[in-house]
């Protein structure tokens, strides 16, 4: 039986236990000719869908206090681990636990409604994340000025471009203190002068005793701003240690020819 619950409670924790994923995939329902022939001399059928298995029995556990960095080469299954700890995919199988107030930068445009402008926006966002109209009244300025909106506070998000919503959607994040935040290649996306900021801003959350866990392809990052480092290769975590020590496994591993 799978289960992801969300707890309210002091001493943010993240746990999965025995967790596996499995994708469905979908195939041509029309097969290219040669294939289609291919198949019927050998007598094949011709498969629409396979399963995938992304994760099989992954156990993992990420405690108050600590920042824990992911990294891995593409398709590995970073981006994935952090949307089933978010709770955007349930495991097929096992059991997720997370204990504390979470807030995802996974996908930019997750969360923001590009009907909506962005005052409303940090309404919606704020609702998400368990907080009344009045409170987030009460951090609209500073979460505009810190993004760099406030000309285009009443303007629908359909109409900012891939930087400003980036800028909206970490200043919304990280302003409303989640006890657990999540990130996805946030700092890929944006001019020197936000980064800058952005960095200013996760050093402040560093320091406090909320879960970060960041997936990267910039080590650099990964170093700065983690203690600890989860390198994952295909599904599976192949290593779990400290940070400067899993980033040059990593990188030898990257460097040794296959």
């Amino acid at each position: 039986m799978s289960t992801t619950t969300f707890i309210d409670s002091n001493g943010a924790a993240i746990e999965l236990d025995a967790v596996s994923l499995r994708f469905r995939r979908y195939g041509d329902s029309r097969p290219a000719i040669k294939q289609a022939v291919l198949n019927a001399i050998f007598s094949r059928s011709y498969a629409k869908t396979r399963d995938f298995w992304l994760f099989r029995n992954l156990n993992l556990r990420i405690s108050h206090g600590q920042r824990v960095g992911i990294v891995g080469a593409n398709g590995a299954g970073k981006s994935t681990l952090l949307k089933v700890i978010s709770g955007i995919y349930y495991p097929t199988a096992g059991r997720v636990r997370v204990t504390g107030r979470i807030a995802p930068l996974i996908e930019l445009s997750a969360g923001l409604n590009p009907e909506l402008s962005g005052v409303e926006n940090v309404y919606l966002n704020g609702a998400i994340l368990g907080f009344s109209p009045a409170q987030m009244s009460a951090k609209m300025e500073r979460i505009l000025e810190f993004a760099g909106l406030e000309p285009f506070a009443r303007t629908p998000l359909k109409y900012y471009s891939t930087g400003m919503l980036m800028r909206l959607a970490f200043a919304i994040a990280t302003d409303v203190e989640p006890e657990i935040l999540i990130i996805d290649e946030v700092f890929a996306t944006g001019d020197a002068e936000f980064i800058q900021k952005a960095s200013g801003r996760m050093h402040k959350l560093m320091d406090s005793s909320h879960i970060v866990v960041m997936v990267s392809h910039d080590l650099s990052l990964i170093r700065q701003f983690t203690s600890r480092v989860l390198w994952i290769d295909k599904g599976k975590i192949a290593a779990d240690g400290k940070a400067d020590d899993v980033c040059e496994q990593y990188l030898r591993s990257a460097q040794t020819p296959a």
